[in-house]
């Protein structure tokens, strides 16, 4: 087969597959203990799906944390990774206030920090940048989280026509980050913009969407 050849194949299978959805649905978390787990990712706040026994050999767990289209699974005979070794991450809208909601659950999380989650400076990022700051957490077999703050995505995560939250508090924080936008904005131009409820719909969406910010 010629280079061209190949190439109009590869051509044909990239479009085919780029109408295929493949969406992120279950994560897999090495633990020793599914009862101490299951009662850590509880307390945590997260939805209890099933907990499913199949004999002496096999259990599974499955769990979905608040607002999120991917759930985490562990149990018995579901995978052969050592307990402690997963590291996964988490988002949130306000880095500040997951940090008071997991320690009111006795969870004991970092500190937040910015930089990065291998080079880190104490404090939230100084003018809150999306995807800047960071708190982190261990389950009980020492798994790692790390939750990042995120209020405006990067271009091409959620498509520009379609603005969702998953709860109330996600909205409420980007109706606040509008207002304050809304609120510059007013103060450059010199004048009331009664045309607010407009200005907010579209700043609210094309932060989510990752795309420019109206001025």
């Amino acid at each position: 087969m010629s280079q061209t050849s190949i190439s109009i194949e590869e051509q044909k299978h990239d479009a085919s597959a780029a109408k295929v959805d493949m969406k992120l649905e279950v994560d897999l978390i090495p633990v020793s203990d599914v009862d101490r787990a299951k009662e850590f990712y509880t307390r945590l706040g997260w939805r209890l799906d099933f907990d499913d026994i199949g004999g002496n050999d096999f259990r599974i767990v499955q769990l979905t944390p608040p607002g999120s289209g991917c759930s985490v699974s562990f149990g018995k005979g579901v995978t052969s990774a050592a307990p402690g070794s997963i590291r996964g991450a988490l988002i949130v809208s306000d880095i500040e206030a997951a940090h008071k909601e997991l320690m009111a659950r006795g969870i004991n999380p970092s500190e937040v920090f910015h930089g990065s989650p291998f080079s880190r400076v104490r404090g939230p990022d100084p003018v809150r940048q999306s995807y800047s700051s960071y708190i982190s957490f261990e389950d009980p077999d020492g798994n790692v989280w790390i939750v990042q703050e995120v209020t405006r995505r990067l271009p091409g995560r959620i498509e520009p026509a379609t603005t969702t939250f998953a709860s109330a508090s996600d909205l409420a924080g980007a109706v606040r980050r509008a207002a304050a936008a809304q609120d510059e904005h007013e103060k450059r131009t010199g004048q009331r913009d009664a045309n607010w409820p407009d200005w907010y719909a579209n700043y609210i969406a094309a932060e989510q969407a990752g795309t420019e910010l109206p001025m």
